[in-house]
């Protein structure tokens, strides 16, 4: 009990530097990416993007069935493997790249974002894009600006994510990762 107590008293005493080592961290970076506290109230739009809401990307989906889904949710990565640490479901036909919506990526992510989405898009700079996450989410809000400083240009923001599609009833399905290299 003893040493639980000092354990505990270790956390209480480093919990003021770690504060402060979490102001130091900018929210952005130079780009304009997002870099922290990923789940947090997002803006009502997103630069080079149309933000949709579940009944317009219903609409969207309708009148252009060619439009690609694209799920951002975080995966736990380790070791070269994703790890399931919990099920996730997603809007039916969703391309899932896991990590990419993170405010920095190394250059592997960068590359596993773009070969993917290169190849889901046939290469077409125009195909319609919708990128998502959660709710208050900006990784999707980054993989959308990634996405236009890719040179994509027809760019949707599903701004409030599987959370607003699963609590309108609609259909979800389990999701894996698309293969990292």
């Amino acid at each position: 009990m003893k040493r639980l107590l000092t354990c505990f008293a270790c956390v209480v005493l480093a919990l003021p530097a770690i504060a402060r080592e979490a102001a130091d961290i900018p929210l952005f970076s130079a780009d304009g990416y997002r870099l922290t506290r990923y789940r947090s109230p997002t803006p009502a739009s997103a630069e080079s993007a149309r933000t949709l809401d579940t009944a317009q990307l219903q609409a969207q989906l309708k009148a252009q069935p060619d439009t690609l889904l694209v799920d951002v949710y975080r995966r736990q990565w380790l070791q070269g493997n994703f790890i399931e640490d919990e099920p996730h479901a997603n809007i039916p036909g969703s391309l899932w790249l896991a990590n990419t919506g993170d405010g920095e990526l190394s250059a592997e992510w960068l590359g596993y974002f773009t070969r993917h989405l290169r190849q889901a898009s046939q290469g077409r700079s125009d195909r319609p894009l919708v990128f998502y996450c959660r709710s208050d989410c900006w990784l999707s809000w980054n993989a959308v600006r990634r996405a236009a400083a890719l040179g994509y240009t027809n760019l949707y923001w599903y701004r409030d994510g599987i959370d607003a599609w699963e609590q309108a009833g609609l259909p979800m399905q389990p999701a894996h990762p698309l293969p990292f290299p």
